[in-house]
């Protein structure tokens, strides 16, 4: 009788021989990003011409395409759009308005995947540097986020991995203090695009760093401290 070979076992197969073709120390990034009705129109628009931006700055980057990783989770309902691929075959999904805005649950799908990440690495001898979570929002939990933000106080404290929260006019960002150790940070306008070549400079420059050292940030322009 046949071995069967089943789809996880291909999925692990493939990952083994990325990491096999490509050695580089790896820096993962969670775009953690709200979907719900509220960002209906120009926000949503604005958003996609973004991460289309991000992604072709990051892959024009010949070490950055090497080493950055992205996932995308969106909200609500959440869901994961692609678990964490290298710049280099990743491809901007097309974001579209659906529901309400699960935050709590979002941000705890986020966490996991990097824990789940951070085990391949270990378990591939690949070095990697501090994971990104960064979540944008325009409105306010529709479920229960404390749980979650008690995992990320844990995690940035830990310094397993940093987390960030941006908000577009209209988020709650009472809550969102209370969620992000750092602060939440207010965009202006729909600036998203400024926003997201910070976020691709800044990991390039992480990238270019050996794992493990801090590297000075330029402080981001499109947003402001709240």
């Amino acid at each position: 009788m046949s071995e069967q070979i089943s789809y996880d076992d291909f999925s692990f197969a493939h990952k083994e021989s990325d990491f096999a073709m490509n050695p580089e120390p790896r820096c993962p990034c969670v775009l953690l990003l709200d979907v719900s009705y509220s960002m209906s129109g120009a926000p949503i628009a604005a958003l996609n011409d973004a991460v289309r931006a991000f992604q072709e700055e990051l892959s024009s980057d010949e070490l950055a395409a090497k080493r950055v990783e992205i996932a995308v989770v969106t909200f609500g309902p959440v869901n994961t759009v692609n678990d964490f691929e290298s710049a280099t075959t990743w491809q901007a999904p097309v974001l579209a308005p659906q529901a309400d805005t699960p935050m709590g649950a979002a941000i705890e799908r986020a966490i996991g995947l990097v824990g789940d990440r951070k085990a391949e690495y270990r378990a591939n001898g690949i070095k990697y540097y501090r994971p990104w979570i960064f979540l944008i929002t325009d409105g306010a939990p529709t479920d229960s986020w404390q749980r979650a933000a008690a995992l990320v106080k844990e995690g940035e404290s830990s310094k397993s991995f940093a987390f960030f929260a941006v908000g577009v006019q209209g988020a709650d960002t009472r809550t969102l203090d209370e969620i992000a150790p750092r602060g939440a940070l207010a965009l202006e306008g729909l600036r998203f695009r400024e926003l997201f070549m910070w976020l691709s400079s800044s990991l390039q420059s992480v990238s270019q760093s050996v794992p493990g050292t801090e590297v000075p940030l330029a402080p981001p322009s499109g947003w402001a401290s709240v």
